[in-house]
């Protein structure tokens, strides 16, 4: 049961995910998270360098959906001024959102990847829906408070992980 928080990959960062690197890999399509992957959770716009990260994969032909469990007002904010396609109030780890957004897309399950920064919502969401998961570490090393809770519980898989060999994580 624990394997489905695994994530395939894990980097520090949104900005260690290249174009090209995801090209290798036959990907057409990014779900991302927004808040603490993406941005602080309190920042309401994307900054200059996300941006340009948005601009090379486009550049590069590949889509990128935002997929939030924020409300309406936060996520048409963020991603409009950035032409982006979103899904709030997604309620991951369900797999609907992610269902939808393949169909929004008109990807596969093997074209697409998902990127978030926690394993109780995003990678536990795209394993279950068979979709190659990337966690990052979080933006901002603060949260709201539901999010406090997952990432205590969190830390305890990521652990469990760590001493299995499983995954090297750097705190």
């Amino acid at each position: 049961m624990l394997k489905k928080f695994l994530p395939d990959q894990h980097v520090k960062s949104i900005f260690d995910i290249t174009p090209e690197s995801l090209k290798a890999m036959g990907v057409k399509a990014i779900i991302t998270d927004l808040d603490n992957t993406l941005v602080e959770w309190d920042r309401p716009n994307a900054t200059p360098n996300l941006v340009k990260w948005f601009e090379e994969m486009k550049k590069h032909n590949i889509i990128v959906t935002i997929v939030s469990n924020n409300n309406e007002g936060r996520v048409k904010a963020f991603s409009d001024p950035l032409n982006i396609p979103f899904i709030f109030q997604a309620r991951k780890p369900l797999a609907r959102a992610f269902k939808k957004a393949l169909k929004q897309m008109g990807t596969s399950k093997d074209e697409t990847v998902v990127i978030g920064d926690q394993l109780l919502t995003d990678v536990l969401g795209g394993n279950r829906s068979g979709l190659h998961t990337i966690l990052v570490v979080p933006v901002a090393s603060t949260d709201g408070f539901v999010t406090k809770f997952n990432r205590l519980v969190e830390r305890r898989i990521l652990n469990w992980f760590r001493k299995k060999g499983m995954i090297v994580w750097e705190d």
